[in-house]
């Protein structure tokens, strides 16, 4: 059965709407999707700018436990440098305790020196602090207890409290989007979460490296893919398109200003040169081009196209979850309530009902 969530990414792209007005509307798209049905509901972490404004998921998720009944509670993603992995662990334990098991743990190591210039934290640490900060928290929500001898983060062992009461084994998630994230992820034994940029078939040697690295290295089949990608749905497809690709582009932009991607900055960056190619790509198309293409990757029209689409994104890549972004580039809230309930009622029943390509699979 195809697992499909939804992710809140907490926007602000909309002149004068007040951020607690944000806030509202947010989470109440997360309440709808527990009522529709939806696996998981899933939230980023960010700071300081109107890209995107949630800087406690694991905060608004203990909320959430409160709100829904079965949806799953997903970290999409915890920054683990920005965050001391003690509090993470407990935090993350008292989110389970208090949902009854429903938290899903993904965790990243960030991306923007817009929110790192504020934490203090040279973007060429990031990668030895995640590596040195993702174990322990892995370990702790595991066995309860956590410590470390690291530079970073050395750290008495200690009991946390509440204890464990679950395996989070099947519920780990790394955000890996450059190469020596996907190493990270591997050694961490995670499910691999990855935002849909490109067309699947452009992205498959990624995934491939990381199901050979996962097999190579723990003699067993890797979880499923973990993918986000935006998503618009509307009866009357020409109108889907046309909103999908205004809003989308408008979250583009927004997202290109954020992560400065294209900036000239990642090549000489410890750790991010992995980023270097993709900005060199975006400055030679354009950017107009590259939120075109953007736009052309995700989901988009009346649920029968939908359905194709995903449909299509199976046959490439075997096992994969899904997870839908469905308020984007300041839409109306209208709009996104609307095309999550068709989603649900049309597209939801058939697509959770696919089982995965075994030729694909076997690639």
């Amino acid at each position: 059965m195809l697992d499909i969530g939804i992710n809140l990414g907490f926007a602000s792209l909309e002149p004068g709407l007040p951020d607690e007005e944000l806030y509202r509307r947010e989470l109440d798209l997360a309440v709808l999707a527990d009522q529709l049905g939806f696996h998981s509901v899933w939230l980023v972490e960010h700071h300081f700018h109107d890209y995107s404004l949630c800087p406690d998921n694991l905060l608004l998720l203990a909320h959430l436990a409160a709100r829904t009944t079965n949806i799953r509670l997903g970290t999409a993603a915890v920054i683990v440098p920005w965050n001391s992995p003690l509090r993470v662990a407990e935090k993350a334990l008292m989110v389970d305790a208090v949902s009854g098991g429903r938290l899903l743990l993904g965790l990243g190591r960030g991306l923007s020196r817009r929110e790192y210039v504020p934490f203090r934290i040279p973007l060429d640490e990031t990668r030895e602090r995640f590596d040195e900060a993702a174990p322990m928290i892995f370990e702790a929500v595991e066995t309860g207890f956590i410590e470390g001898d690291g530079p970073f983060y050395p750290q008495p062992r200690a009991e946390l409290r509440p204890r464990p009461t679950r395996s989070f084994r099947d519920r780990r998630f790394v955000v890996a989007g450059s190469p020596d994230s996907i190493v990270s992820c591997v050694r961490v034994r995670a499910a691999m979460m990855q935002f849909l940029v490109r067309p699947v078939p452009d992205m498959m040697e990624t995934f491939t490296r990381y199901r050979e690295l996962y097999q190579a290295e723990h003699g067993t089949t890797p979880p499923p893919i973990a993918l986000n990608v935006n998503m618009y749905c509307h009866t009357d497809d020409e109108l889907a398109r046309e909103r999908h690709f205004q809003y989308v582009n408008r979250f583009f932009l927004a997202n290109v200003e954020h992560y400065e991607f294209a900036g000239t900055h990642f090549a000489t960056t410890k750790g991010y040169e992995g980023y270097a190619p993709r900005a060199e790509y975006w400055r030679e198309i354009g950017l107009e081009k590259a939120a075109n293409d953007y736009a052309a990757t995700a989901l988009w029209g009346n649920p029968e196209r939908i359905l194709g689409q995903i449909e299509a994104i199976r046959d490439v890549i075997g096992d994969f979850t899904l997870t839908l972004a469905p308020s984007f580039g300041g839409m109306p809230h209208e709009l996104a309530r609307e095309s999550l309930e068709l989603f649900a009622r049309e597209v939801l029943p058939k697509a959770r009902g696919m089982l995965r390509s075994p030729a694909a699979s076997q690639a």
